[in-house]
């Protein structure tokens, strides 16, 4: 007999597959849903793939993400692919990709530095030292930033 996984088709929005397994609840902290926006969420967690072993993956109905939304994705779950649906059909699909260079979309993990003084109006840009585990330096102040550090940025 055949198992297979069943989660309802979207008609419109946003799908967020090969997550690193456990990393769902992350994907929808950093886009900010927290379950009162009115959307319909699928979230699926753990689930078998042949590509990571296990994975997640998050359906957003009534949502297409932005393009900073997926850079943001790519910190913390490098291996994910967007899908934009469209009248049940997949019209866009991407692998997130993690550039060399971040800018902008995270804080540093350094309170003194200059990204962090409102008068200086420096934005944050950091240097991807590694993928895995992720580790960024800050091209100001050289402090190191991690996933656990970006993370906190999004916690509320």
């Amino acid at each position: 007999m055949k198992r297979e996984l069943i989660v309802r088709k979207i008609e419109h929005g946003t799908v967020i597959d090969h997550i690193p397994a456990g990393n769902a609840l992350n994907v929808l902290r950093i886009l900010g849903i927290r379950g009162n926006e009115g959307f319909r969420v699928a979230v699926v967690m753990n689930v078998e793939s042949r590509k990571l072993g296990r994975k997640d993956i998050v359906k957003i109905e009534g949502r297409e993400l932005a393009s900073e939304e997926v850079s943001i994705i790519a910190l913390i779950a490098p291996t994910a692919t967007i899908n934009i649906i469209r009248n049940y059909e997949v019209v866009y699909k991407e692998r997130v990709k993690l550039p060399d260079i971040i800018e902008g979309i995270v804080r540093c993990s350094n309170p003194n530095c200059i990204t962090n003084q409102p008068k200086e109006g420096a934005r944050p840009k950091f240097r991807v030292v590694s993928r895995d585990p992720l580790l960024l330096q800050c091209t100001y102040c050289e402090r190191y930033t991690t996933k656990e550090d970006i993370l906190k940025q999004f916690r509320r």
